[in-house]
């Protein structure tokens, strides 16, 4: 009877083991970013592999040229600070090529915000050619009455 119940006390360990391996995976919590983009744009593309290479759950949408500019104005991106692709995470915006650790940055300080962005496509930002010859830029924090400060800057390489 003893070797019964050790034979069943092992298996039922190891079954409680492998469920104890699976749990952490499951409880890993994949931040969700839906992007409005143009379907032919490959440095949007290429931003979206960034993002999920670094851990988001990525929706896309394919969006252009009015639709595209509209749906930025009505949710309080300057147009000053335009790019081409725009995401929407946890009720922020983010416009254009923001690196995801500011991404993640703007998550973990919850300011109140409209969100982030950087304007035009500076080469070498995410999913715009190597970060070894990144032009220098910044990320705008924008704010519900309009007005932006600099969140992060990333010096010319």
């Amino acid at each position: 009877m003893l070797s019964k119940i050790s034979r069943r006390g092992l298996m039922l360990c190891a079954g409680a083991a492998s469920v104890a391996a699976v749990v952490p995976a499951m409880a890993e919590v994949r931040p969700a970013i839906h992007v409005l983009k143009d379907p032919n744009c490959g440095c949007c593309t290429a931003w979206i592999q960034i993002l999920q290479s670094e851990g988001f759950d990525v929706s896309v949408e394919p969006s252009m040229g009015t639709l595209l500019a509209r749906y930025k104005l009505d949710n309080g991106i300057p147009q000053e600070l335009v790019s081409c692709h725009t995401g929407r995470i946890a009720g922020y915006m983010i416009e254009g090529h923001v690196p995801p650790a500011d991404i993640r940055r703007l998550l973990e300080e919850r300011p109140d915000a409209i969100g982030l962005a950087v304007p035009g496509m500076p080469y070498g930002s995410p999913g715009m050619g190597p970060e070894t010859e990144r032009e220098a830029y910044e990320v705008f924090l924008i704010r519900h009455d309009g007005t932006t400060e600099p969140f992060s800057s990333y010096p010319a390489a």
